[in-house]
């Protein structure tokens, strides 16, 4: 099987996995809950119901409202196509790097910050500040990761990272679960989950990613979301390119890895998933004001990951 068709099939495999993994974790939410929740496949129905709707846009709004959407979709759904997934050493995967997932995931941030301000309304810059407060603690602590991660394979190149775990026999190593911690808190205030923040709620005291989006409609909306529902798988194959890449297709991929390389991908998912979920279930969300907290953990950790790593060297 060669190279283009595998990459086309990771791009729509990220944009037709994204929803059910939304939809997975709010369905193992509510039967934890004791509730029988919402179908698997209704992000999916939600998606195609803001489509066929029409845009209302307010009379001050600008160019950047409207081209918004369109450049954080593509932002994200660059950033996912160049991690790794069920296979290494796709044409997009080869180029994909740490530094600039980070870089493109800032942009995307960036551009959603802006446009939540632009129409002027108070919940859209109470939005905004607040998703830059996070951004400054969650970027620093994903960059210290990637220092750690340079630090022990000797590059920021995601397939060089799941070649070397898996050809190197890394073992077990107190600064890579110290680095994964870390990441996983990222990712956790990055998707604006709880404990930081809460999808499900529209509270205009607490809410950070809903108060930039309340002004966007139609298909608009639907790219937001399907934007934010594809953040989540990036982070989760990030993960798991870095720190879990078993299974992933190495070398020339045949129709017998390939489907392996699937298959484990999508159990990937599914465990993350489930962990996500039960997490949610039984921790409470926090103040806005202790997310720095929060996320100052999630830098200190990768610190303390850092040095640990630089000492066990012994360079």
């Amino acid at each position: 099987m060669s190279g283009p068709p595998l990459e086309i099939l990771q791009l729509l495999l990220l944009v037709a996995l994204a929803p059910l993994l939304t939809g997975f974790v709010r369905k193992v939410k509510a039967r934890m809950l004791g509730k029988i929740g919402p179908g698997l496949l209704q992000p999916y129905r939600d998606l195609a119901r803001l489509l066929r709707k029409d845009v209302v846009l307010a009379p001050n709004a600008s160019w950047l409202f409207r081209s918004s959407p369109y450049l954080i979709f593509a932002a994200i759904w660059f950033a996912a196509a160049i991690v790794p997934t069920f296979a290494n050493g796709l044409v997009l995967s080869r180029a994909g790097d740490l530094i600039a997932v980070v870089a493109l995931l800032g942009t995307a941030r960036f551009v959603l910050a802006l446009a939540g301000m632009d129409v002027g309304t108070s919940f859209g810059g109470i939005g905004s500040s607040r998703e830059m407060m996070i951004a400054s603690l969650a970027e620093p602590a994903m960059m210290m990761v990637t220092f750690m991660v340079a630090l022990l394979i000797q590059s920021t190149s995601l397939a060089h990272i799941a070649a070397f775990v898996l050809s190197q026999g890394v073992g077990i190593r107190v600064s890579l679960g110290l680095g994964l911690a870390s990441l996983a808190m990222v990712a956790i205030a990055e998707n604006a989950r709880i404990p930081v923040d809460n999808p499900a709620t529209h509270l205009e005291l607490t809410m950070v990613h809903e108060a930039m989006v309340l002004e966007y409609s139609g298909r608009h909306l639907a790219l937001i979301e399907a934007a934010a529902m594809l953040k989540l798988v990036l982070y989760v194959s990030l993960i798991a390119s870095i720190f879990a890449p078993w299974g992933m297709v190495m070398g020339t991929p045949d129709p017998r890895g390939v489907a392996i390389g699937l298959a484990s991908y999508i159990g990937k998912l599914a465990v993350a998933g489930f962990l996500l979920a039960v997490f949610e279930t039984v921790i409470a969300k926090m103040r806005v004001f202790r997310v720095a907290e929060f996320l100052g953990a999630a830098l200190l950790l990768a610190v303390l990951a850092a040095i640990f790593l630089y000492v066990s060297q012994g360079v």
